[in-house]
């Protein structure tokens, strides 16, 4: 891409032709974060409706108000979406396939989520990060899979993040022993790699069959209150000294890099570049890839990790999903 286009509002001008018309669901859409950065840019495109989906009914609403003042055309619509709770994902999910007048969705963007905190058990039982970043959206998407499959051109984007490197999924112990043995940043990468590999799933089950295309992405380094509880930078850098310390056992580079330096910081309209990229650009290959800087990431330059590619570890990771959401989806 060139430089001039690395921003949202830029892809988005850019991609006007693919968004104008378009049905677009998006997760977690707090104004100052990267879904509010990506809504704000999508709407400059005359989309036809912005559902704007997540937990807090006020930052809902406020989103949903910027929008509109921004792009008083575009309709918008709110809908609340807790999805640390699995029966939330699912009231959600009735609440969306009730709506007579939204027919069809044509972009679902995964976005919400949370990064390294500390252990938390869900409703449900399961691992909090795991809960919110990964079984929330993949039951709520999957339970409104007709109505993004209306679409002729229906596509699914999932916010991961390079931090996929810090764990892969697992297989035997999702729940870290019920909190005894739990590492936050071991945690946080298991659950991006699940958004990596359910992508890779939805793209294998529905991309052929029902012209679905899935993509993961890595949004990079945003300024966002994502990482705000976290002790990064400063005086205290223990919760990054933690990260490299896995980092390092792997033998990954980013374990003795310096990140006030070698990291470009993002404001989230930057940063949403990369979601509307990934959104609307129609000539991305192969289906099920996991993108970052706009353009499909490699193994061989990129921090891209087997584990979180191999459809081998999607399947397993779809029927782990399936187990731990108490609902099987065969397509």
């Amino acid at each position: 891409m060139s430089s001039e286009l690395k921003s949202g509002n830029a892809l988005a001008d850019a991609h006007a032709h693919a968004i104008k018309g378009k049905v677009i669901l998006v997760t977690g859409v707090t104004l100052g974060g990267l879904g509010g950065g990506f809504v704000l840019a999508v709407a400059r495109a005359q989309p036809s409706l912005l559902i704007l989906a997540g937990r807090s009914v006020t930052k809902l609403q406020q989103t949903a108000q910027a929008v509109s003042e921004q792009s008083p055309r575009v309709n918008v619509r709110t809908l609340e979406l807790d999805l640390i709770s699995l029966a939330a994902a699912r009231k959600a999910a009735e609440a969306v396939n009730a709506w007579s007048d939204v027919p069809q969705i044509d972009i679902l963007v995964n976005n919400a989520g949370v990064m390294a905190t500390e252990w938390a058990s869900s409703p449900d039982g399961h691992e909090s990060q795991l809960a919110i970043n990964h079984l929330g959206h993949f039951l709520f998407t999957n339970l409104i899979m007709r109505k993004i499959l209306k679409s002729p051109a229906p596509r699914v984007v999932i916010v991961s993040s390079n931090g996929h490197r810090l764990s892969p999924v697992r297989f035997d112990d999702p729940n870290f022993k019920n909190g005894q043995i739990y590492n936050k940043w071991t945690a946080y990468g298991q659950s991006k790699t699940a958004n990596m590999l359910m992508a890779i799933s939805l793209a294998e089950k529905l991309g052929k069959k029902s012209n679905l295309s899935a993509f993961s992405v890595q949004p990079g380094l945003v300024i966002s209150n994502l990482g705000s509880h976290l002790k990064l930078f400063g005086d205290d850098t223990s919760d990054l000294d933690a990260m490299k310390e896995i980092d390092s056992f792997f033998g990954c580079h980013l374990a003795w890099i310096d990140y006030t330096t070698y990291f470009t910081v993002q404001t989230p309209e930057q940063a949403a570049s990369n979601l509307v990229y990934t959104a609307f650009d129609p000539a991305i290959t192969p289906n099920g890839s996991y993108l970052e800087d706009c353009r499909v990431a490699s193994p061989w330059t990129d921090v891209l990790l087997p584990w979180a590619t191999s459809p081998v570890e999607a399947e397993r990771c779809w029927k782990l999903s399936e187990k731990l959401v108490g609902q099987e989806f065969s397509y």
